[in-house]
């Protein structure tokens, strides 16, 4: 079916007013499927629909600040820890601390912000690694300092599920987290292709992404959570104002998404991993079809949107982004380097410049972004996830000064 299914989605036409040719996008296609790292296989756009209250999406204010520099910058500043095993989700506590999360082992770490000192809080049970799928994404509630809660995304026996934890640094290290209470259960899982981030948006909403888990048809089923972008409360129910009210599917006809951020304009930006061809990063629509699999990349046809910016697989595979300094942050697996896309803040349509890629191929594989503040990124190598080539300390998070 070409058209959307969950109404009017913007003409393609007018997203083709993008750099006509990204220098990372102007060679010849790479015949490698981009999947979960692949060497083998804050926000909201103009358009939400008219809610009220908390759980309305947020609207899109007019543009604050000027464009940032055409010529960006990305320089390592520190290694704030090392050792880590197959890191992936990563989250800000406040005060500066941060929690990870290791996929194959299922366990969650504090990180002190300061000196990199590791606790372990706790093993999460239920988790079952296997292939792409463990222990993903981690988000804290936007509103922790009332009720200590995290979040987290994980694959067990039967699917991915998400569920939230109470956090007590009362207790004995390693016992820190309670019993996980299951919010949203049923998202299709695979060997391939789990998505797994999860995010508070600006309007304390809950956003995950998922994958197709191989199933490309599940990207195009809107009663399947599968190949989606979702948004719920943060008791795991559909948000008023949501595309469909009894449905917590927010966008469709996505691959694997893994990369979720909000720019200063409160839009919901996502990287997508491509198959054989582009890997994209969206501006995501309420209701919008994204168009895999009967599209990959920009193509322009009626009824699906075309991503922003595209990459070539061998170049991304990307997985976190994180906004700062008027650009969005993407860390890439395979590409094994951090992309920039400088935003117009005027046309979401059109970056204000090329997107430029740094720390290529010099800490592996990056696996996660997070803001640190201001001109501060926190940065997570993935070299112990079997697919990289780990060095001695991997893996690690590091500091990144941006521009």
């Amino acid at each position: 079916m070409r058209g959307a299914l969950f109404g009017p989605v913007q003409s393609p036409a007018m997203r083709r007013g993008v750099v006509a040719v990204l220098a990372s996008a102007a060679l010849l296609l790479s015949a490698a499927c981009s999947g979960d790292g692949d060497g083998g296989s804050s926000g909201q756009p103009a358009g939400s629909p008219s809610a009220s209250g908390d759980s309305a999406p947020p609207a899109s204010p007019s543009r604050s600040a000027g464009l940032p520099p055409a010529e960006g910058s990305a320089k390592v500043v520190s290694t704030l820890t090392e050792g880590l095993k197959s890191p992936w989700g990563l989250a800000a506590l406040p005060g500066g601390d941060l929690l990870v999360s290791s996929r194959d082992e299922g366990t969650v770490h504090r990180i002190d912000g300061e000196s990199g000192k590791q606790t372990l809080l706790g093993s999460v049970p239920g988790v079952a690694p296997a292939g792409e799928g463990g222990l993903l994404g981690l988000a804290v509630s936007s509103t922790f300092g009332a009720d200590q809660l995290v979040y987290a995304y994980f694959t067990t026996t039967s699917d991915n599920r998400i569920v939230r934890m109470s956090y007590d640094e009362k207790r004995p290290a390693g016992q820190q987290l309670g019993a996980p209470d299951t919010i949203l259960r049923g998202i299709p899982k695979g060997s391939i292709h789990n998505g797994g981030r999860i995010a508070f948006g600006p309007d304390k909403m809950l956003y995950a992404g998922t994958g197709e888990t191989g199933d490309t048809g599940l990207a195009q089923d809107k009663e399947s959570l599968a190949g989606k972008i979702l948004r719920m409360t943060p008791d795991g129910e559909p948000v008023h104002g949501n595309p469909e009210a009894d449905s917590v599917v927010y966008s469709y006809g996505h691959r694997n998404v893994q990369g979720l951020a909000w720019d200063a304009q409160k839009r919901l930006w996502a990287a997508e991993f491509g198959q054989n061809t582009w890997d994209e990063l969206n501006l995501i629509e309420p209701g919008g079809n994204y168009g895999w699999p009967e599209v990959e990349g920009r193509e322009g046809e009626d009824g699906f949107i075309d991503p922003v910016a595209q990459w070539k697989t061998s170049e991304a595979s990307p997985s976190g982004i994180a906004y700062a300094e008027g650009s969005i942050w993407m860390a890439g697996l395979r590409g094994e380097r951090l992309w920039r896309i400088p935003l117009s803040g005027e046309k979401a349509e059109e970056p204000s410049a090329d997107p430029q890629s740094f720390l290529d191929e010099k800490h592996g594989r990056l696996r996660t972004v997070v803001s640190a503040g201001g001109d501060r990124l926190w940065l997570v190598t993935s070299n112990t996830d079997g697919r990289g080539t780990q060095k001695p300390g991997d893996d690690r998070i590091l500091q990144v000064e941006v521009r």
